[in-house]
């Protein structure tokens, strides 16, 4: 049994106690089973609808006591430019598709401002 359940029959059996206990000293003399039963049924009934009920557990922190963890900053992963070796067809190709002022001849390249440099 779950304490929860416990609390609800202690509560069914106080309630329906209480119940049997509220008649009038006039009263007393005489019996009176129905009026009796039915508080005992109805403090019963209130008793297993309260320990029914769905319970949360409470630990005893707020909910934002516990932040989650900081998110760490990640460095990209580095990126590898693929530069074919100098003089080979694949170093032509590759210059000549970056480069649109590039010289096959020498190599070179002209840039926006300056003299004209080597493809690297």
């Amino acid at each position: 049994m779950s304490t929860q359940m416990i609390k609800g029959i202690a509560l069914a059996t106080a309630v329906s106690v209480g119940a049997l206990t509220l008649a009038s000293p006039a009263e007393a003399g005489r019996r009176h089973y129905g009026a009796a039963a039915a508080a005992a049924i109805i403090g019963l009934g209130i008793g297993a609808a309260l320990a029914s009920r769905p319970h949360y557990y409470d630990y005893g922190y707020a909910p934002y006591a516990y932040a989650p963890p900081p998110r760490r900053y990640r460095r990209p992963p580095p990126v590898y430019s693929y530069r074919p070796a100098p003089w080979t067809p694949d170093w032509y190709a590759y210059c000549a598709s970056k480069y649109r002022s590039f010289d096959r001849y020498s190599g070179t390249f002209q840039p926006y401002h300056g003299p004209r440099r080597l493809c690297r």
